[in-house]
Protein backbone atom coordinates (compact mmCIF):
# COMPACT_ATOMS: atom_id res chain seq x y z
CA UNK A 1 0.00 0.00 0.00
CA UNK A 2 1.15 3.44 -0.71
CA UNK A 3 2.13 5.81 1.97
CA UNK A 4 0.24 9.47 2.38
CA UNK A 5 1.52 12.38 3.53
CA UNK A 6 -1.37 12.63 6.22
CA UNK A 7 0.52 9.16 7.05
CA UNK A 8 3.74 9.90 7.71
CA UNK A 9 2.86 13.74 9.68
CA UNK A 10 0.43 11.79 12.07
CA UNK A 11 3.58 9.45 12.54
CA UNK A 12 5.99 12.60 13.60
CA UNK A 13 3.31 14.59 15.09
CA UNK A 14 4.95 13.43 18.72
CA UNK A 15 8.52 14.64 17.24
CA UNK A 16 7.67 18.36 16.45
CA UNK A 17 8.93 19.66 20.28
CA UNK A 18 12.33 17.81 19.45
CA UNK A 19 12.39 19.05 15.55
CA UNK A 20 12.01 22.66 16.83
CA UNK A 21 13.94 22.91 20.02
CA UNK A 22 16.12 19.38 20.58
CA UNK A 23 16.24 17.88 23.91
CA UNK A 24 15.33 15.13 24.68
CA UNK A 25 13.27 12.60 22.24
CA UNK A 26 10.30 11.07 23.04
CA UNK A 27 9.85 7.45 23.02
CA UNK A 28 6.44 7.70 20.99
CA UNK A 29 8.30 9.90 18.70
CA UNK A 30 10.24 7.54 18.22
CA UNK A 31 7.30 4.57 17.94
CA UNK A 32 6.39 6.90 15.28
CA UNK A 33 9.59 7.51 13.24
CA UNK A 34 10.30 3.55 13.57
CA UNK A 35 6.64 2.82 12.50
CA UNK A 36 7.13 5.22 9.37
CA UNK A 37 10.35 3.35 8.44
CA UNK A 38 8.70 -0.13 8.57
CA UNK A 39 5.80 0.92 6.42
CA UNK A 40 8.19 2.20 3.88
CA UNK A 41 9.19 -0.72 2.48
CA UNK A 42 10.10 -0.28 -0.96
CA UNK A 43 11.85 2.17 -3.12
CA UNK A 44 8.59 3.86 -4.15
CA UNK A 45 6.98 3.98 -0.53
CA UNK A 46 10.62 5.83 0.35
CA UNK A 47 10.36 8.59 -2.50
CA UNK A 48 6.72 8.77 -1.25
CA UNK A 49 7.94 9.08 2.41
CA UNK A 50 10.71 11.45 1.01
CA UNK A 51 8.60 13.86 -0.28
CA UNK A 52 6.08 14.18 2.29
CA UNK A 53 8.49 14.75 4.99
CA UNK A 54 10.13 17.48 2.68
CA UNK A 55 6.70 19.33 2.37
CA UNK A 56 6.02 19.10 5.59
CA UNK A 57 9.12 20.49 6.23
CA UNK A 58 8.44 23.82 4.46
CA UNK A 59 4.87 23.63 5.60
CA UNK A 60 5.77 23.43 9.45
CA UNK A 61 7.55 26.25 11.04
CA UNK A 62 10.21 26.21 12.62
CA UNK A 63 11.82 22.81 12.10
CA UNK A 64 15.44 23.05 12.29
CA UNK A 65 18.25 21.08 9.99
CA UNK A 66 20.08 19.77 12.47
CA UNK A 67 17.46 17.90 14.47
CA UNK A 68 15.22 16.78 11.50
CA UNK A 69 18.96 15.13 10.49
CA UNK A 70 19.33 13.64 13.74
CA UNK A 71 16.41 12.61 14.59
CA UNK A 72 16.25 8.86 12.85
CA UNK A 73 19.83 8.15 14.56
CA UNK A 74 18.47 9.75 17.49
CA UNK A 75 15.74 6.56 17.40
CA UNK A 76 18.03 4.02 16.59
CA UNK A 77 16.49 4.14 12.69
CA UNK A 78 18.92 3.97 10.37
CA UNK A 79 17.64 6.32 6.92
CA UNK A 80 18.97 5.77 3.63
CA UNK A 81 18.94 9.73 3.41
CA UNK A 82 19.11 13.16 5.38
CA UNK A 83 15.79 14.86 5.74
CA UNK A 84 16.36 18.13 4.34
CA UNK A 85 14.10 20.84 2.23
CA UNK A 86 16.46 20.30 -0.52
CA UNK A 87 16.73 16.60 -0.71
CA UNK A 88 16.26 14.67 -4.21
CA UNK A 89 13.45 12.39 -3.44
CA UNK A 90 14.06 11.15 -6.78
CA UNK A 91 17.31 9.77 -6.10
CA UNK A 92 16.14 7.59 -2.39
CA UNK A 93 16.30 3.92 -3.13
Amino acid sequence: AAITCGQVVSKLTNCLSYLRSGGTVSTACCNGVTSLNKMANSTSDRQAACNCLKSAYKSISGIKLQYSQSLAGKCGVNLPYKISPDIDCSKVK
